[in-house]
C-alpha cells in the first residue's frame, strides 16, 4: 500500500470513529432501556437533555423540553395500554410550558400508575411533569425547582412586581407585567389540577400550587427530597442502579478534557 493511501485510510476511519460510537452507544441505550421496561413491567420513556456540542466547532448547545419531545412522549404514552405502568426518566432544565404541560396532562390522564424518576435534576417544566406522576424516585441530592413561568430573560413574577412599583413605567413593562400575570395564573391552575389528582385535597393542592408558581423562589432555586416530603409531595429515595447506569449512556461529547474525575481509596480495613 501506498503511505498516502494509508494517510488516507487513517483520516476516513478517523472520521467515522465519532459516528460508530455514537451508534454502538445508541444499541446499548436501547438494551438497557429494554431490561429495564422488562423489569419494572412497564413503559419506560426517558426526556433527557445533555449539553451537546457542534461538531468541529465545539460550541456548546443546551437542550430543552421542546414540541418535538412532546411528540414522542405523547406518542409512547399513548401506545402503553390501559392499566400498564409508565415510567418517565427526567434529566432536564426545562423548557416550553406549552410541551411540559401538554406531557404533564397525558400523564395525569392516563389510566395507570405513573412514576416519574430524576437521578439529578428536573427543573421548571421537568418539575412540572413530575408532579404528573404518583410517585416520584429521587436520589437523596436530586432535585426539582419551581414551576414559575419566565417571559423570556424576566420572571413573570417579577415583572408584575416591578409593575406595582410607584411611577411611570413604559408600555412594554406594563405588557409584559400583563402576560405575566396571565401565565402564573394559567400554571397555577394546571399544577393546582395535577395536585388535586394526588392527594384529592383542592385546598391543599392550591395552597401548593400558588407556593411553586408564584415566584416565591428564585427560578433555579433546588427543591431537595427533604424540601419535597415537607411539602407533602409523593416522594421516594433512591434510584436504581439500572436507571443510573442508563444516565452514563447519555454522556455527551464536550471536545475537552473531563472536568470530573475521581478515584476511590482501597485502604485496608482498621482491625480493632
Amino acid at each position: 500500500m501506498h503511505p498516502w493511501d494509508a494517510i488516507w485510510l487513517f483520516f476516513i476511519l478517523s472520521s467515522l470513529q465519532p459516528f460508530v460510537q455514537q451508534r454502538l452507544m445508541a444499541a446499548t441505550r436501547r438494551r438497557l432501556l429494554g431490561t429495564i421496561a422488562s423489569k419494572r413491567s412497564a413503559t419506560v420513556i426517558t426526556l433527557i437533555h445533555r449539553q451537546e456540542t457542534i461538531s468541529l466547532l465545539g460550541i456548546p448547545i443546551v437542550r430543552h423540553i421542546d414540541i418535538d419531545d412532546a411528540q414522542s412522549v405523547l406518542r409512547a404514552i399513548r401506545e402503553t395500554p390501559a392499566g400498564n405502568t409508565i415510567e418517565i426518566i427526567l434529566h432536564t432544565p426545562g423548557g416550553l410550558v406549552l410541551a411540559a404541560s401538554q406531557i404533564a396532562k397525558a400523564l395525569r390522564d392516563h389510566d395507570g400508575r405513573v412514576v416519574a424518576v430524576v437521578p439529578h435534576y428536573a427543573m421548571s417544566g421537568g418539575t412540572l411533569i413530575a408532579l404528573a406522576a404518583d410517585e416520584i424516585v429521587l436520589d437523596r441530592h436530586a432535585a426539582l425547582g419551581p414551576v414559575d413561568p419566565q417571559l423570556g430573560q424576566y420572571p413573570a413574577a417579577s415583572l408584575d412586581e416591578v409593575s406595582r412599583l410607584p411611577g411611570r413605567h413604559d408600555d412594554q413593562t406594563l405588557i409584559l407585567a400583563d402576560v405575566g400575570r396571565k401565565a402564573i395564573r394559567q400554571v397555577e391552575v394546571l399544577v393546582t389540577e395535577l395536585l388535586e389528582r394526588q392527594s384529592g385535597d383542592q385546598a391543599r393542592a392550591r395552597d401548593l400550587a400558588r407556593l411553586l408558581a408564584t415566584g416565591v423562589w428564585t427560578h433555579d432555586h433546588p427543591l431537595l427530597p427533604s424540601d419535597l416530603e415537607k411539602l407533602g409531595l409523593p416522594v421516594r429515595i433512591g434510584v436504581p442502579t439500572e436507571e443510573r447506569e442508563l444516565m452514563d449512556l447519555y454522556r455527551q461529547p464536550r471536545g475537552r478534557q473531563e472536568s470530573v474525575e475521581y478515584a476511590a481509596s482501597r485502604r485496608m480495613p482498621v482491625r480493632r
